[in-house]
């Protein structure tokens, strides 16, 4: 076939459902002149009398769909977005390109999250990209969690992912001693070209669907968290003592220096400590105290490997699953009062306005004074009054140097967005009681300034290059690290936010970096206390990047760094680990580790850390359904958080539970979704619910096992009706709840002070 041939039928191919002539189609291949045209026109006759063209008409031409499959096919890689109801669709590896639409018949078995080849098909005109799975690359997960159903022959795994569009297959002899209705981890071990579902095995009973500790340990398994350490982990963990003399000899000796640590109440794995002391110049020394994991942990051990694999702690509601063994995380690392403890430190000289300097990097040995909860170092921020103690005289100097660095970072283009963290009170069976919003107060800010201030400074040791002056020398190249980047914002999801403020009455400025930072945080502060605040607080966090792991420094937008890393909570955090031992090899003078190795690495941190994140808000979530699920019938002020075709998500004001409803349910109209301005709108009333705005909600009902709760909405004046009915029953007993349950006293709310999220952002 020569070329001018191929380049024909590829046209006709690629436009299946048109009809050219000669003329047209010479105009599309680039044949412009006479003579081209001519043997265009030839080469058309001859594939329509081989059959591969089909004449429509007089002198119109389109491909005969039986040869379309002749035509080489164009392919993309990317990954499985999949919905229980089969449809997917696939979002290419490729920046810049659309997803790709896959119809539930042409997945040939790939489930959510899986890698695949896809075989794009001819572009219709006004239609979305799509294809047909051609190949699965590498399967997301092979576990699935579910309830077991029963049959007298065979059973099935139901599974709890709402991703997961099929049942998993067991054979009785598979069960492993599950019963029926029980819930259970499931390894898919097979899937039969001609049969509808995959064939697994369970290889965990997990017990009764409603259990407290059945349910959260479902959503570990759901993330492939594991539940608990292997033997091997827990014997090497039993074996380590605490730090002896000799150990402690050759480090800098901070034990007779005040030194402290402020955590949460609850908190038992303490990875920094700060020490302070006034130096003969009248500056101040302050030191950021970091538990050398490092020491204990050793490249290539038992513990390395599953610290590794788990890459972080998790933090359930009820529960933290830490990423090293409790020998380790609260016991020999843990910073606690009046014990020696080896750490790695960041130590500086601070002058009255937080410049620094003499910066110095090392281990050394502390032994912290006193164990601080955040309540006590508030009340002391507070008052403005030390308790007496040098910790309490520290606080106090320390909250001054916290509050000029938190105000300069805001100064260089840090941008301050808000993010809320949902607590519960618990009862002795773990049920809840009471939802809550935990507030972020002075004290949390100073502990997070020094953690950004020695993490950027670690950063900078390693990332600064020297520029060495003599002619014809190359500078000297930065040695491989592990960085936390935050890239710039999406273009095309900023510029329609930016459309968008402006339809509120909202400017920004958006030619500098400098500028959009000021616009942002110019902008979180107008519209604070406002209605609008809750809708454009949400829509702003969805216009950022999220923030990951990478040997490539490009940075972190967000705090307005060049450089920066994670060094603080190597407890907790797999990268902080590898950055103190790249940190203690290249202080020794040791050779530059491989980058693509580390990336590799980097990129499995960042991915355990999402999971982590996902576990973390199953949790919630799970908690939410579960606070709601004795609250039926009851009537709450929400916002509306979320708009889709399918429905209106609302907020209950006070404990942010979330809930769905129904577009069908919305009364006296047909609603349509209108993305551009975040609000679905009715097509005969013009009446609209846009994101952010308050509405007054009725629990309907509640799926714990889905995690899913639905409401239904309750127009003015219907809510005094149903209790007119009730007769007033509302209130008396359950309904009431307790502080902090679902406020609606909005003149007692404080305003809510903005931080960067700790697993997205910093």
């Amino acid at each position: 076939m020569d070329k001018l041939t191929e380049q024909i039928i590829k046209l006709f191919a690629n436009n299946p459902f048109d009809t050219l002539n000669p003329k047209q189609v010479a105009a599309r291949v680039g044949a412009h002149d006479k003579s081209g045209r001519s043997l265009v026109q030839a080469t058309i006759y001859e594939l329509a009398e081989a059959g591969v063209l089909l004449e429509e008409g007089r002198g119109k031409y389109k491909i005969n769909p039986k040869h379309i499959d002749d035509v080489p096919k164009n392919c993309i890689v990317g990954t499985m977005d999949m919905k229980q109801t089969g449809k997917a669709y696939v979002i290419p590896q490729e920046e810049g390109r659309e997803d790709v639409m896959i119809a539930p018949n042409l997945t040939h078995h790939a489930l959510h999250g899986d890698t695949v080849k896809v075989a794009m098909f001819p572009q219709r005109k006004m239609h979305k990209p799509e294809g047909e799975v051609v190949e699965i690359m590498q399967r997301a997960k092979t576990r699935f969690v579910g309830r077991i159903q029963k049959m007298d022959k065979f059973a099935f795994l139901l599974c709890d992912n709402r991703n997961m569009p099929v049942d998993i297959f067991l054979s009785l002899s598979d069960l492993n001693g599950a019963e029926d209705g029980e819930k259970a981890v499931v390894e898919m071990v097979d899937w039969p070209e001609r049969m509808n579902n995959p064939v697994g095995k369970v290889v965990k009973r997990l017990g009764r669907p409603g259990d407290n500790n059945v349910e959260m340990q479902s959503i570990l398994a759901e993330f492939d968290f594991p539940l608990d350490f292997p033997q091997a982990v827990e014997k090497e963990a039993a074996k380590m003592k605490q730090p002896t003399k000799k150990e402690a000899e050759g480090r800098r000796d901070f034990r007779k220096v005040t030194t402290f640590t402020i955590d949460p109440a609850d908190a038992k794995d303490f990875d920094d400590a700060l020490s302070f002391r006034v130096l003969k110049n009248g500056h101040y020394e302050v030191g950021v105290h970091i538990a050398d994991v490092s020491h204990y942990v050793k490249p290539g051990s038992a513990i390395d490997r599953e610290a590794y694999l788990r890459g972080t702690s998790v933090y359930l509601v009820d529960r933290t699953i830490p990423m090293l063994p409790e020998r380790l995380c609260n016991e020999l690392c843990s910073l606690r009062q009046d014990e020696d403890k080896l750490c790695f430190s960041v130590v500086m000289e601070m002058d009255d306005q937080a410049k620094t300097s003499n910066l110095w990097f090392g281990k050394t040995v502390i032994r912290s004074d006193r164990r601080m909860a955040y309540e006590e170092a508030q009340a002391m921020i507070d008052r403005q009054e030390s308790d007496g103690t040098p910790v309490g005289d520290a606080i106090l100097r320390l909250h001054a140097l916290a509050s000029i660095l938190r105000g300069q970072r805001y100064k260089d283009g840090a941008i301050n967005f808000e993010t809320q963290e949902v607590k519960f009170h618990l009862d002795e069976n773990a049920k809840p009681i009471g939802v809550y919003i935990k507030e972020q107060k002075e004290a949390n800010w100073l502990i997070e300034e020094f953690m950004l201030l020695a993490n950027r400074s670690v950063a900078e040791h390693i990332g600064k290059t020297r520029k060495d002056k003599a002619k014809g020398s190359k500078p000297e190249r930065a040695k491989t690290f592990v960085y936390r980047v935050h890239d710039e914002p999406n273009p095309e999801k900023l510029n329609t936010f930016v459309e968008f403020v402006a339809k509120l009455g909202f400017k920004m400025k958006v030619g500098s970096r400098k500028a959009l930072a000021d616009s942002y945080n110019r902008l979180f502060s107008d519209i604070a206390g406002r209605g609008e605040e809750y809708m454009i607080d949400t829509i702003a966090i969805r216009t950022m990047s999220k923030a990951y792991y990478s040997t490539e420094n490009i940075g972190h937008y967000g705090l307005a760094f060049p450089f920066y890393t994670h060094f603080t909570s190597p407890i907790r955090r797999y990268p902080d680990l590898m950055v103190h031992r790249l940190l203690e090899r290249y202080m020794e003078g040791g050779a530059s580790v491989p980058a693509e190795e580390y990336e590799e690495y980097c990129k499995h941190c960042s991915l355990m850390e999402k999971k982590a994140a996902d576990a973390e808000r199953a949790s919630v979530k799970y908690k939410q359904a579960e606070y709601l699920s004795d609250k039926l019938g009851e009537v709450f002020p929400a916002l509306i958080s979320g708009v889709s075709k399918w429905g209106i998500y609302a907020e209950i004001e006070g404990n942010k539970c979330e809930g769905m409803i129904p577009i069908g349910s919305l009364k006296g109209d047909y609603y349509m979704l209108d993305e551009d301005n975040y609000q679905v709108i009715g097509r005969r009333t013009g009446k609209c619910y846009k994101l952010g705005s308050p509405v007054t909600i009725r629990v309907k009902g509640v799926d714990m096992l889905k995690k899913l709760i639905d409401f239904e909405l309750v127009e003015p004046g219907e809510e005094k009706h149903d209790d007119d009915r009730r007769g007033n029953s509302r209130g008396k007993g359950k309904g009431k709840g307790k502080p902090g349950e679902h406020p609606k006293d909005k003149g007692k709310k404080a305003h809510r002070q903005r931080k960067s999220n700790k697993h997205n952002s910093r």
